[in-house]
């Protein structure tokens, strides 16, 4: 049986080590959070102290981090995973990051032995904690057949998009330009609504009838008629973040994106009036303006 890693044991990280473990793998993970170490042990998982530990102790490593740099720094630093792994070991890159990063470890791990899986995840919160993550991976079929086992583990989807590493986050942001859009449009529909008076039950009902209708938005709308902004599972860093490689790869491509730059602005003033606070709190934004508040009615 494979051993596995997990670096960062959070809303995703930490959904990914469970079904690990549920699966039936001898699991280790690091975390800076000891509270998420605590709960990962209980588990039964091996908790370690760093990434290079890590390494020392798999064959395959999910790297779950907010950004590129924290992705180099965990694969490639002075304590990182290339001072443990060994040769013939893989590197399942499932954190969202710069296609142009995700080519830069690539690069970096060529005399190592040491594979790489580019593959960025969506499906949020949810998928990582009941296995059903959609997987956008990009490396050697080779190599996936390899490590299918590990990924079926923690993904009901597996894409194969490409052999070269970077199409995995490239897909991965055309996807996030996409969703901030429908997120923006929304926010915007649904406080237009409620400035008219409409019924906001109403309103989420027929949207979710409609030719529209998609699972963010119904999220969305009901998270905002409840006023629930916090501990949903989709913190507004994160798309904050995914938003900022969107554009910074559309730049390089020269690529104008009009409505994730919309989005972009929206989640900027989000991320600044509510910090800590879930995706949903952009729309507060707009009801602040406005004067309205969108809630279910009584």
């Amino acid at each position: 049986m494979k051993r596995i890693g997990v670096i960062g044991l959070g809303d995703m990280g930490g959904g990914i080590a469970a079904n690990c473990i549920k699966a039936g793998f001898r699991t280790g993970g690091v975390d800076l959070d000891a509270v998420r170490l605590t709960k990962f042990e209980a588990l039964g998982g091996q908790p370690l102290q760093s990434a290079r530990q890590v390494g020392e102790h798999a064959d395959t490593v999910f790297v779950m981090v907010l950004n590129g740099g924290q992705a180099k720094q965990v694969i490639l630093g002075e304590d990182g995973l290339v001072g443990g792994m060994p040769r013939g070991s893989t590197i399942i890159l499932s954190a969202t990051i710069k296609p142009s990063e995700a080519v830069d470890i690539e690069t970096a791990l060529a005399d190592t032995g040491i594979a790489l899986i580019d593959c960025p995840v969506s499906g949020g919160q949810a998928g990582a904690r009941n296995g059903t993550l959609t997987m956008i991976a990009a490396a050697p079929k080779k190599l996936l057949e390899e490590n299918r086992d590990v990924m079926e583990a923690v993904g009901q989807n597996i894409f194969h998009v490409d052999e070269r590493i970077g199409m995995g986050q490239t897909l991965k942001a055309c996807l996030q330009g996409w969703m901030g859009a429908i997120f923006g449009a929304t926010f915007e529909a649904a406080v237009l609504a409620a400035r008219s008076g409409l019924d906001m039950a109403v309103f989420a009902d027929v949207a979710a009838s409609s030719a529209g209708r998609n699972p963010l938005t119904e999220q969305a709308l009901q998270c905002i008629m409840d006023r629930r902004f916090v501990d949903t599972g989709s913190g507004i860093g994160t798309m904050y973040k995914d938003l900022t490689v969107t554009l910074d790869h559309a730049r390089d491509m020269g690529v104008p994106m009009f409505m994730a730059a919309s989005a972009m602005q929206m989640f900027q003033a989000g991320i600044t009036r509510f910090p800590d606070e879930d995706n949903w709190a952009v729309a507060k934004i707009l009801e602040e303006i406005v004067g309205v508040e969108i809630r279910r009615p009584e």
